[in-house]
């Protein structure tokens, strides 16, 4: 005689424990059903992957199985009101989406023109990765670039790999990736302690903060075996150290834990060639 809707999150509902029983479904809904109105929309959050065909099928069943009137009421105005709210939080996750699309093709927009045009690359004109640049920082300082936004390059990226015909946007792609995690780790500089440099940390933090096709020849001239003031195993320790701080100062698992990672660990794999080279 009711028709409940059988809400799905955003999340994939197969992620919700299938192990969950009826008595911990009872106890959430005994727990919403207590909550007040205005703390309702936390604890949804909090507990939005719960919310799959077996919580509906269990509140429609216990909505019938009620014994009052007053008990059936509050019932189907407690399930009205999660269906609300979860699709309030179905639709901010698609806003979020959109909005980090929209962010990345502003930064790819300097390269990538129009969304027809093929991209070459290297891009024709020599200012268009500087423009990249500057509107990746522009969109740092205003908070755009969070994990959100890392998601959708992450997820643009894999399917020009999966396209396979479009290397220009692959290539400006992971350009974008590493533009992001030398803004990233260029905020902090631990090059100067006590009126005292240290050349290794110096000499990295300049790697960083230039392009990844110069990394070579400042790792050349900076190091000891090509005639540079930095031991070569310093300058490795030092991208180590940075590494560390990245996994202790950042959420494990994170896109991005992984991409500043990733970037530091290019880094150390170009000191090592270069440091073969010589060797060789």
């Amino acid at each position: 005689r009711r028709n409940f809707c059988i809400c799905a999150a955003a999340a994939d509902s197969s992620q919700a424990s299938e192990s969950s029983s009826g008595e911990e479904i009872d106890r959430l809904i005994d727990k919403l059903r207590s909550t007040d109105s205005q703390l309702l929309p936390q604890i949804v959050a909090e507990n939005v992957l719960a919310f799959d065909s077996k919580f509906w099928l269990r509140l429609a069943t216990r909505t019938d199985l009620c014994k009052s009137e007053d008990d059936e009421v509050d019932l189907e105005e407690l399930a009205s009101n999660i269906m609300q709210l979860v699709e309030r939080i179905v639709q901010k996750t698609e806003e979020k989406i959109e909005t980090s699309t929209d962010v990345l093709m502003a930064i790819l927009e300097p390269v990538a023109g129009s969304k027809n045009e093929e991209i070459v690359w290297p891009p024709r004109d020599p200012d268009a990765l500087q423009r990249v640049r500057k509107e990746l920082m522009h969109r740092e300082s205003s908070g755009y670039l969070d994990d959100g936004f890392l998601a959708e390059v992450n997820a643009q990226l894999r399917q020009a790999k999966k396209d396979a015909d479009k290397p220009g946007l692959l290539a400006l792609l992971q350009k974008v990736l590493q533009l992001y995690a030398a803004t990233f780790l260029a905020k902090t500089s631990y090059a100067k302690r006590d009126g005292v440099v240290d050349e290794a940390e110096e000499l990295l933090e300049n790697i960083i903060s230039a392009d990844s096709e110069a990394w070579d020849s400042m790792i050349r001239s900076g190091v000891d075996l090509g005639g540079g003031p930095v031991k070569s195993v310093d300058l490795r320790k030092m991208a180590k150290k940075r590494i560390e701080r990245i996994l202790l100062r950042t959420e494990g698992g994170s896109y991005k834990q992984r991409i500043l990672v990733e970037y530091l660990k290019e880094i150390e794999r170009s000191v090592d060639m270069v440091v073969a080279a010589f060797s060789s």
